[in-house]
């Protein structure tokens, strides 16, 4: 791998491109008009604009991005999250394009970033799922689902991912709105509107697991992280690793079932298993076959670069970590920092950032791509900045992270700062293993 294009913006592109200089590997930017301005842009060797402001324009738009590919004579694709990371098709014309593509095989990513065919693989494996439906082409039929699997139910996107394309469903009243909601966010951020149904279980934690696998056979995990704090969009905002309150029966068997899966599918490359667990029980839920927002939680506490495995694994090496010598030291917790205005469920809340101040100091590590005067566009996710506290228990880590928070100001938009450190700050979180709609009870509590 000689020189790769990084097919994605904002902060997880500064990522990809640090690791991949830190390779000596070449870098290729794209971005969109609106984002001529963007660090991602300046940090890469060249850059390309791909179209205008509009996701579906720029950064979804597949000939365009192959053509910058070709044109900078890249050798490879790295898709980060979001936009085209788990669409197959792309992964398959980077390969009829002689690009290698950053990720597992486009099969992989269809059996598995297909959010109802993989639970379909899953129970081919023996792994518990969410009950639950294949995918569902008309209203009729989701309606006779739902009865079937008894409200509330959750409708999915089965290309969905980041909480889009989701809604809960409590009663035949609130199916059809949901539906076409659903639908439409679906079709909009992923291009692929199929929808199915899942029974909701109510009250679980989310917990998922980090994979890693190479073309030569191995296949290991590197621990859970949990995901419980989530906005009403089902968005993560706070994770943290290890799981706290997780009984080790529950955490290995969390391990076995993400591996058992991972080897199901031959998987090479970095991915993620997410379950749902209540008590005892492990539900498998998606699996999503690309890197993780949360994934330097993990980095953090394994002392890793998920991106470099990345890099080194498509490029075809086997990779040097070992199941034994992965060995978490303390606890690590992430907070992401969106232009969202709390206050207003969440509302996104674009504009130009006067002044921003980011913490460090010992623990501390911060991945953003902002900075003072940049304009926040309305047509992308939310995401300014991910701070993440690492220390050897969870209440220093916690402290560290409270510390962090103080010193973090983004001035010119509303941003969710105040909401992590209030969700931090809470009785509930301290004591660990809150619920997925815990975030709720805080946030509404202080409404």
């Amino acid at each position: 791998m000689k020189k790769l294009l990084i097919a994605n913006r904002g902060e997880i592109a500064l990522r990809i491109n640090r690791a991949a200089h830190e390779l000596e590997i070449a870098t290729v930017a794209i971005f969109s008009e609106a984002d001529r301005e963007a660090l991602h842009v300046r940090a890469a060797d060249e850059a390309f604009c791909v179209g205008p402001g509009p996701a579906a324009r720029s950064y979804l738009n597949i000939p365009n991005i192959i053509s910058a590919a070709l044109i900078s004579g890249a050798d490879a694709v790295h898709p980060g999250y979001g936009f085209l990371a788990e669409n197959s098709r792309f992964a398959e014309i980077c390969a009829d394009h002689r690009l290698v593509f950053v990720g597992p095989a486009a099969r992989v990513i269809a059996q598995m970033g297909d959010k109802a065919t993989a639970k379909q693989v899953m129970q081919r494996a023996g792994i518990s799922t969410t009950p639950g439906t294949d995918v569902l082409p008309t209203l009729d039929e989701a309606r006779a689902a739902a009865n079937a699997l008894g409200y509330p139910v959750m409708v999915k996107a089965t290309a969905g991912g980041g909480g889009k394309g989701m809604r809960e469903i409590s009663s035949d009243a609130e199916l059809e709105h949901a539906f076409a909601t659903a639908q439409a966010e679906a079709e909009a951020n992923f291009k692929d509107g199929r929808l199915y149904l899942e029974k909701l279980i109510e009250h679980p934690r989310h917990i998922e697991v980090q994979v890693l696998g190479d073309a030569h056979g191995t296949v290991l995990h590197v621990g859970e992280r949990d995901c419980s704090v989530q906005k009403p969009s089902h968005q993560k905002l706070i994770e943290e690793a290890p799981a706290p309150l997780l009984g080790d029966r529950v955490r290995k068997k969390l391990h076995e079932m993400a591996v058992t899966a991972a080897r199901a599918v031959n998987y090479t490359g970095v991915g993620t298993l997410e379950f749902l667990v209540r008590g005892d029980d492990v539900f498998f839920m998606e699996m999503n076959t690309r890197i993780q927002v949360e994934h330097p939680v993990t980095e953090m506490l394994y002392g890793i670069d998920l991106v470099a495995e990345q890099l080194r694994i498509a490029s075809g090496e086997a990779t040097t970590l070992r199941q034994k010598e992965l060995v978490p030291r303390g606890v690590a917790i992430e907070c992401r920092i969106n232009a969202e205005d709390a206050t207003s469920g969440f509302a996104p809340a674009a504009g130009t950032l006067s002044d921003v101040t980011l913490p460090g100091g010992p623990g501390i590590r911060v991945d953003s791509a902002i900075y003072a005067g940049l304009s926040i566009p309305p047509y992308y996710d939310s995401l300014l900045a991910k701070i993440i506290a690492h220390a050897p228990t969870r209440q220093a880590a916690l402290r560290r992270m409270d510390c962090a928070l103080a010193e973090t100001h983004v001035g010119g938009v509303h941003t969710t700062t105040e909401a992590c450190r209030e969700i931090i700050g809470s009785s509930a979180f301290a004591r660990g293993g809150v619920p997925v709609d815990f975030l709720g009870s805080v946030i509404g509590a202080r409404d």
